[in-house]
């Protein structure tokens, strides 16, 4: 059953104000859960005043006059099919375009993470039809999360992509820092390179390159960025294209220059921190090397449950009843479920039953845990690492939209679901926060 979604507040508000009918300044796909939450984040932070939705469905709910600048949809598209993904991803930009964007913008990992034949490329390309857009930019990087481009390669943490331990990613490994070569294989267009001496002699050197790469053809360019000063610089010129894609990095640098063009007024809002009582949780899915030693971290200290994956493959339900029984000895205490492995071990199962297969049972077993751990063990605040996994524990607990709160680190806030009964949840990229982050993130809440 779905419900009318309050308004977001403006410092001018009243009760008895009529909502406002306003054009989105930006609608923004997100490509997966965590992704999306990291980019309203940076929105809001911006000034934006912006909702954050859970797939197409969520959008069905937003009413058609909205005091709204941004609408943020999460889908889960990393890792489907490349029909599929991009399937959704125009649906996504029907309804967003419904609503009134002038903007949009396309949000993939920081990372890149993708194959060599999508999602990136193909979706990107099939919103540049749809708006009749000839060129677009491709900005990933994330300096303050440590997630740099230069001369067209990418480093995490100042390691190159393919030396990181993104090499070992479940589903996407990520084996070629060069983001022209990787996208090369994604997309028909040529590609190209925006690079960093262009951008540090400012916009109009930008646009003078961007004008002469679209004479030679060069459709998809790839931007250099080594710190928070190019993405600055880059949104300057970025505020003015209908299409956009890259990590939030960018976006955070956005809403100042829609405010100069008037396509929002400036509102900045304090972020609150969700004001929800009840057990807490965490819910760990990603093999991420970051979330592996965070789960390490907290069973040092903390209640902590391992799936047993090959049990999961032979009898699911057997699994859960396992995992109840434990629950029924924990007092009420956080507790930590996970799936999480090291590569070594993800590389023996994914043999022995199928990568997507694996990644798609455990997905469905965490989710399961989730609506257990809700409703019948008190849990109201929620902590997730990994994309995938938060997608399919949001869906599972009926999550259609949240209020963005304050930072936990850079790229994860606490949010509020829109619900009858919200819940309070922190949704983390696998490779996102530091060792103490699940404890971190708790002790944050009153």
């Amino acid at each position: 059953m779905s419900t009318t979604l309050p308004l977001p507040e403006s410092p001018d508000s009243t009760l008895n104000s009529p909502p406002t009918t306003r054009r989105l300044a930006l609608g923004c796909i997100a490509d997966d859960v965590t992704g999306a939450t990291d980019l309203a984040t940076a929105l809001a932070q911006g000034g934006l005043r912006v909702l954050q939705v859970f797939g197409t469905d969520g959008i069905d709910t937003i009413p058609a006059e909205r005091d709204v600048d941004a609408v943020v949809v999460a889908l889960k598209t990393r890792s489907v099919p490349v029909g599929e993904a991009v399937s959704r991803s125009l649906r996504a930009f029907t309804q967003l375009s419904e609503l009134g964007a002038e903007r949009f913008y396309f949000k993939y990992c920081s990372t890149f993470d993708s194959t060599s034949d999508g999602n990136i490329g193909p979706v990107t390309e099939a919103l540049m039809d749809a708006l009749g857009v000839q060129q677009t930019l491709y900005c990933p990087a994330f300096p303050e999360a440590g997630r740099t481009v230069f001369n067209g390669h990418l480093f995490v943490d100042r390691q190159l992509l393919h030396e990181s331990p993104l090499k070992d990613h479940p589903l996407n490994p990520m084996t070629d820092a060069s983001l022209i070569r990787h996208l090369q294989q994604q997309v028909s267009g040529a590609v190209g390179l925006l690079p960093h001496e262009t951008i540090d002699s400012g916009p109009d050197a930008i646009r003078s390159v961007l004008q002469q790469l679209s004479e030679k053809g060069v459709q998809h360019v790839i931007v250099d960025t080594c710190h928070d000063q190019h993405l600055a610089t880059i949104s300057r010129v970025a505020g003015a294209m209908k299409l956009v894609t890259g990590g939030s990095g960018l976006a955070a640098f956005l809403p100042e220059n829609y405010q100069s063009q008037g396509l929002t007024s400036t509102r900045p809002k304090a972020a609150k921190l969700p004001q929800v009582s009840g057990r807490a949780a965490v819910i760990a899915g990603s093999c991420s090397a970051a979330t592996v030693a965070q789960v390490a971290d907290w069973k040092d200290k903390g209640l902590s449950w391992d799936v047993d994956v090959q049990a999961v493959m032979k009898d699911a339900g057997e699994q859960l009843q396992q995992l109840t029984a434990w629950l029924a000895n924990t007092d009420g205490r956080p507790v930590l479920i996970c799936s999480s492995a090291t590569p070594e071990r993800v590389a023996q199962l994914q043999s022995e039953f199928g990568a997507t297969t694996v990644a798609h049972a455990l997905e469905d077993f965490l989710s399961r845990a989730a609506v257990l751990l809700a409703s019948e063990y008190g849990v109201r605040r929620f902590v997730v690492a990994g994309g995938e996994t938060s997608g399919a524990v949001t869906a599972a607990l009926g999550v259609t939209a949240v209020r963005i709160g304050p930072n936990i680190c850079p790229g994860v806030p606490w949010t509020e679901s829109l619900q009858e009964r919200p819940l309070a949840l922190a949704l983390k990229s696998g490779n996102f926060g530091d060792l103490q982050f699940f404890t971190q993130a708790l002790e944050m809440l009153p």
